[in-house]
This record gives C-alpha cells, sequence and structure tokens, in this order.
C-alpha cells in the first residue's frame, strides 16, 4: 500500500529546532479572549491571561503544525522575533458563522489558546482562515511572563484520578475527561464512565496499537444537578459545564458555550485534549478541533460516538456523511480543497490520499460492490451529496459503525499521534 501524505507546514526554519528550555518554563501561560462575529468578520479582544500548574503539551516541534483548523495562533520571542509557538485550532465560532442566525445578526463567543509559559516578552498573533483557506492577522497582543495581571488563581480545584497512565506527559498525548451532569452521588459513576470510554479508545484502530503513548486522567468535579439541559423538550439541569443538546438548534449536537469553566477544570492535569463527559442516555455530542470534545455517557452508540467525536476533535477529520440534518450550509465549497486530511473537491487531490488509491480505482469513484472495500473517492461528503468525495464507502466518520476508520483517517489518525509524542 503506498504511503499518505498529509502535509504539515514548517512554520518555523527548516534546520532550526527551538528547543523548550530556551524559551519556556513546565507551566501553561493561558490567554482567555473574547471572539466577536458576524457571517463575513470576526474580530478578538483579550479578556484575561492565567497560569496554570501543568504543562501537558508538546515539547518538540513548538514551532511547526499541521494546515488544519479555522485559527492560527503564534507566538514570538519579542526581542529577536523568533516564532517560538504555533498553534491550530477550530471553535464553535468558525461553525456557527455558516448558519443561517451569522447572517442577521453579531455574536460573541469566549475562547482560550494556551501554550507553554515563557521566560521572556512575547508577542502573539492571532489569525482566522477566510473561504480560501489563506491566513489572515487579526489581532497580537504583547505578554510580559513578569505581570502581576497574570493570574494565578483558579476557582475550581477538584481531585483528580489516572484513568490511563504511560508516562511523561511530555512525550505522551494526555486526554483530561472532565464531568457534566454527575451530582455528588454520582462520580463513582463517573470514573467507571471514565474507564469504559478508555477501553473503547484503545479497542479502536490505529489507537489499540498506540496505547503506551496516550495518558488519560479524569476530574472528579460535582454538579448540582444530573443530566444536561435538552431546550428543545423545556429541559433545563444545573450542571457546571452548561452542555446542552440543540446546539445551533440540532436536536443531537450536544456541546458547550462556556470555555472558561472548561478550561478552569481542566487545568487541574496535564492536557493536550479536553473531553466532557455528559451524564446521559440521550444520544450525541460534538467535537472541535483542539478546543473541545463532548459524548454522551450511556446511550448504544455512545462508543461510536466517543471516537468519530475524538477524530475531530484530535486529527482534524471532517464528517463523511451527507444524508443527516446539519446546521451549516456551505461549509466546504467545492470551489476550495478542504483542509481535513480525509474529505477533497479534487481541487488539489494530490495533497490528500491520491498516493493511497491504487491505479486500477477510478476517479471518481462508483459506490458499488467492486469498490466495497478499497480506498477510493466516493462523492457524497462534508454534508453535501454532490461535489465532496470521501475515500471509503464505510468509515466511523460517515456511517454510526464502531472501531472502522477507514485507512486513510487512520493514517491521519497515526500522523498526529506520531506528532505528539515523536
Amino acid at each position: 500500500m503506498k504511503t499518505l501524505l498529509i502535509s504539515v507546514v514548517l512554520a518555523g526554519s527548516v534546520f532550526a529546532q527551538i528547543k523548550f528550555n530556551d524559551y519556556f518554563i513546565d507551566k501553561f501561560l493561558r490567554i482567555d479572549y473574547f471572539h466577536t462575529a458576524d457571517s463575513a468578520h470576526d474580530s478578538y479582544s483579550i479578556d484575561q491571561l492565567k497560569v496554570e500548574p501543568y504543562w501537558g503539551g508538546r515539547k518538540t516541534n513548538l514551532d511547526k503544525g499541521f494546515n488544519y483548523g479555522a485559527f492560527i495562533f503564534k507566538a514570538f520571542d519579542d526581542s529577536t522575533n523568533t516564532l517560538i509557538y504555533y498553534h491550530t485550532y477550530s471553535s464553535l465560532l468558525n461553525e456557527w458563522q455558516t448558519t443561517p442566525e451569522a447572517k442577521q445578526t453579531v455574536r460573541t463567543f469566549y475562547e482560550t489558546v494556551t501554550m507553554p509559559f515563557p521566560k521572556r516578552k512575547v508577542r502573539v498573533e492571532f489569525y482566522t482562515r477566510n473561504k480560501e483557506h489563506v491566513p489572515v492577522k487579526k489581532f497580537e497582543y504583547k505578554i510580559d511572563p513578569k505581570s502581576y495581571f497574570i493570574k494565578p488563581d483558579n476557582n475550581y480545584r477538584f481531585p483528580t484520578f489516572k484513568v490511563h497512565y504511560s508516562g511523561d506527559p511530555a512525550t505522551k498525548v494526555d486526554i483530561v475527561i472532565l464531568p457534566d451532569g454527575y451530582t455528588k452521588d454520582q462520580l463513582g459513576k463517573f470514573r467507571k464512565d471514565c474507564e469504559r470510554f478508555a477501553g473503547y479508545l484503545f479497542e479502536t484502530s490505529p489507537y489499540d496499537k498506540n496505547k503506551d503513548k496516550f495518558n488519560i486522567w479524569g476530574v472528579e468535579a460535582a454538579s448540582q444537578d444530573s443530566g444536561t439541559d435538552v431546550p428543545g423538550e423545556g429541559i433545563w439541569r444545573n450542571t457546571l459545564l452548561n452542555t446542552s443538546f440543540y446546539t445551533f438548534d440540532e436536536a443531537r449536537y450536544c456541546l458547550t458555550s462556556d470555555d472558561k469553566t472548561v478550561r478552569d477544570l481542566a487545568s487541574n492535569a496535564p492536557y493536550d485534549q479536553i473531553y466532557v463527559l455528559v451524564n446521559t442516555d440521550r444520544y450525541g455530542g460534538g467535537g472541535l478541533y483542539n478546543f473541545c470534545t463532548v459524548c454522551t455517557a450511556d446511550n448504544k452508540n455512545s462508543p461510536f460516538v466517543f471516537t468519530h467525536e475524538f477524530g475531530h476533535g484530535f486529527a482534524f477529520l471532517g464528517d463523511e456523511y451527507y444524508t443527516s440534518s446539519v446546521a451549516y450550509s456551505d461549509f466546504f465549497p467545492t470551489d476550495v480543497e478542504p483542509l481535513e486530511p480525509n474529505l477533497t473537491t479534487l481541487v488539489d487531490f494530490k495533497s490528500k490520499w491520491k498516493a493511497m488509491v491504487a491505479d486500477t480505482i477510478p476517479i471518481p469513484t462508483p459506490a458499488t460492490p467492486e469498490y466495497k472495500n478499497v480506498v477510493g473517492v466516493f462523492e457524497g461528503g462534508g454534508y453535501v451529496a454532490k461535489g465532496v468525495y470521501r475515500p471509503a464507502q464505510k468509515c466511523s466518520m460517515n456511517q454510526v459503525v464502531f472501531n472502522h476508520f477507514c485507512p486513510v483517517c487512520k493514517a491521519a489518525i497515526q500522523k498526529m499521534i506520531d506528532y505528539y509524542t515523536k
């Protein structure tokens, strides 16, 4: 089988290696900001800076990253103008911008980025991609790490426990699982749920062969009420992380816009990825790349939802289905190549999985039994039936099926694991 080529942006010098100890100490610098937008414009404004105790992120590849996500964050050493940290991510805002509401009004979202705590003054820059995926600089801010306005406090200190531990967070993918809608009497259930969901992850390929590259942490934090909000049915619960179904008026889409509390709670452990587990048996969840992933705990399809949504949050995999309702419109313009590694419009297919398609497979590939188990280019994906293509007829990003990522999605996941751990 040919090797999948996934492009990685070398945001710094090809030869220079940013050494962690030259520029950083082993803590988080957290930057909380307000992100305001309508369908065509966005702006940034700072809320607060915080120092947090556990840097769980990478200590290599600091100035390099994937060409993924709706937003780009860069940090420069202010005295030398050296790029010392590069990070890409998405959020609720970029999804909301494709909804009908965004054409009629303006909304503000609370967002957060984190970086290793700098030893010296830094300049940070925020970029938003335009519709052609070109990064446009929107905001910059200078930070003095000695400033007494950088807050050290956290009102959400809770006990943590190891769900799965493989070693030093600097060389592992660290996932912190946060509870929502678990009362004090249900925290024992939360511990068991964390063990169960870690099992789902490590039953799934390619995570099964990379179990020693992950740490999973749990945070014991109780909510006043059990469950979560279901606005479409008039159900409201007082929960710590304020998760809710009917995100963007889509009944199964369960997320939270309370990023501030999510980050406060997550800071109790080292983390690369945040996963919120919601104490309900309703079907649903959601995943935002390098931001936050959510799954419900007790639905019969929760094993599928857990790994499917983590595909979004961790590896930036796109949805390959096109028959289910969504809140978005024109999420993947067909005249632009998607950034997601498992979707293509054929505008620039050579940058995707073309090397994995055998010479005997037609492009596009008919969705017929003859091509049932091959890597091809099947029309229908990214919420539309025409113009967007996926790699396989059957995949966990396309159908409600547990532990069935296609070879292209597996390669993208493996690439991300290696990025964090090698």
